[in-house]
């Protein structure tokens, strides 16, 4: 399994929608096929690539295949994406910081009227 295979396995969207049912647990290939909307022969064509990747895990039960993921694919694409997460939370800090002082710069200055205020003591209309 090498990191171009998880990648790949996880560029299409059905595949990305079926990782994200297993997320939830394990299911056979029959409630995939249900939830997903695919047929059968697509269906089981994503999950033998998915397989391959080693993202999921299948069993026997009788004669249902199960599927379910198998998390240190998982993990290890988790750990890939931590400095890029850390470089997002700090962006996003910085600019929580920056939307924080521009807010408190719109502030009324002691001895100014805000807009509210102003709306309340504007003169009253002739027909008053």
């Amino acid at each position: 399994m090498s990191d171009a295979s998880l990648w790949a396995a996880l560029a299409d969207p059905h595949r990305r929608a079926i990782v994200a049912l297993l997320l939830e647990r394990p299911r056979p290939v029959g409630e995939i096929v249900e939830a997903c909307g695919l047929s059968q022969p697509s269906t089981s064509k994503h999950l033998k690539v998915l397989r391959d990747a080693g993202l999921v895990r299948v069993r026997q039960d009788a004669q249902r295949r199960v599927y379910a993921l198998d998390p240190a694919p998982i993990a290890e694409l988790d750990a890939w994406l931590a400095p890029y997460r850390k470089l997002w939370n700090t962006s996003l800090d910085a600019l929580g910081r920056r939307l924080d002082g521009t807010a408190t710069e719109t502030v009324t200055a002691p001895g100014e009227l805000s807009d509210e205020e102003d709306a309340d003591t504007s003169t009253p209309s002739p027909k008053d």
